[in-house]
């Protein structure tokens, strides 16, 4: 009895640090996935570095090709997307 009151502080102080560290960094991590994989052509997305521009073509499960500007493409691996600023318009269905 006496070693667990004595461990108790340690016990505690684990499940704080769980409670505000590790559970909100992994949550955060779940809606980035979710971002990431829901992307589509159209959407302007700001990348890791600060770019801005507008996804022009989505290439694979890893690579997105986006236009910085008029005729400048750039391929850009999925998870360095940071921001997915405005939804662009649906792929209409042929």
């Amino acid at each position: 009895m006496d070693q667990l009151v004595q461990f108790m502080p340690i016990i505690f102080i684990f499940v704080v640090m769980y409670f505000l560290v590790i559970r909100p960094q992994q949550k955060k991590a779940k809606a980035h996935r979710e971002m990431v994989a829901n992307m589509r052509r159209g959407d302007t997305v700001v990348t890791g570095g600060g770019l801005i521009g507008k996804i022009s073509k989505v290439n694979d499960d890893n690579e997105v090709t986006v236009e910085l500007a008029e005729g400048v493409k750039v391929r850009i691996v999925r998870s360095m997307i940071a921001e997915v600023r405005v939804k662009g318009e649906p792929v209409a269905e042929k």
